[in-house]
């Protein structure tokens, strides 16, 4: 009998659910998404996922775990960037036991989508440091040790020659800045020097969509940390949080 989790994904524009064979990290069945309600207040959100979990069909016994675009320390909402303020000291076991009857697993986005590229994507079966990064509006990033995820690390917001890391060398910034492949990588090229100097990784893990045209500036980069692309893209936040909440529950 296969194993399956349950993973939602909160954005800003959409929220998005499946069914995932925790053998496999593949969906079971079709992806559900609903767009995010407006105002994004936590109620407004925990009956959009409650509608997704009807949807789906989510029996009782398969365990639920949701991504977040925030930090979750010990459960809460510690502050938001990306949905409405009212989600600040808010405890998502709490208010998804209210509005779905059931406890969740909650956990940083950026950390789902680290979580299931080591279980199940580019960086399954490597022992030590691996530091996943998502290239996108910024930088978002999951640093996992020998399977145990260190949570909430914001390498993007790393301080570099005076700069916010991820407001030089984002994808969302070489669109702005309509910089060149080989421009973008110079940037790169400095982010993933220091955040190797810091942490001397195994390896890295480049994620986002832009990681799609990763033959066009990963070889120009020059480090001595192997540095590979994500292979679970768009998937990886749903899978990822299915694969953490089977292993809390």
């Amino acid at each position: 009998m296969t194993a399956v989790g349950c993973g939602i994904d909160i954005g800003g524009s959409g929220v998005k659910g499946a069914l995932v064979d925790l053998d496999s990290g593949e969906l079971i069945g079709e992806r559900v998404r609903i767009v995010t309600p407006t105002p994004a207040t936590p109620d407004a959100v925990a009956e959009v996922c409650r509608e997704l979990l009807e949807r789906l069909e989510v029996g009782s016994e398969i365990p639920v775990g949701i991504a977040f675009p925030a930090p979750i320390v010990r459960g809460t909402v510690p502050f938001m960037a990306n949905l409405d303020q009212s989600w600040t000291g808010v405890d998502v076991n709490e208010l998804m036991m209210r509005h779905l009857g059931r406890g969740v697993t909650a956990l940083n986005d950026a950390d789902a989508a680290g979580l299931a590229e080591v279980a199940y994507g580019a960086a399954k079966g490597v022992a030590g440091t691996v530091i996943v990064t998502t290239l996108g509006t910024g930088i978002g990033s999951a640093v996992v040790v020998d399977g145990t995820l260190v949570p909430n690390t914001e390498l993007g917001h790393l301080e570099i020659d005076g700069h916010d890391a991820e407001t030089r060398a984002s994808a969302g910034q070489k669109d702005l800045q309509d910089m060149s492949w080989g421009k973008w990588a110079k940037r790169l090229q400095r982010y993933y020097s220091h955040v190797e100097m810091l942490f001397s990784p195994d390896l890295f893990v480049v994620g986002g969509g832009v990681s799609k045209k990763h033959h066009k500036f990963l070889p120009l980069l020059d480090l001595k940390t192997e540095i590979v692309p994500a292979t679970l893209f768009n998937t990886a936040g749903i899978v990822g949080a299915a694969y953490q909440a089977s292993r809390s529950s």
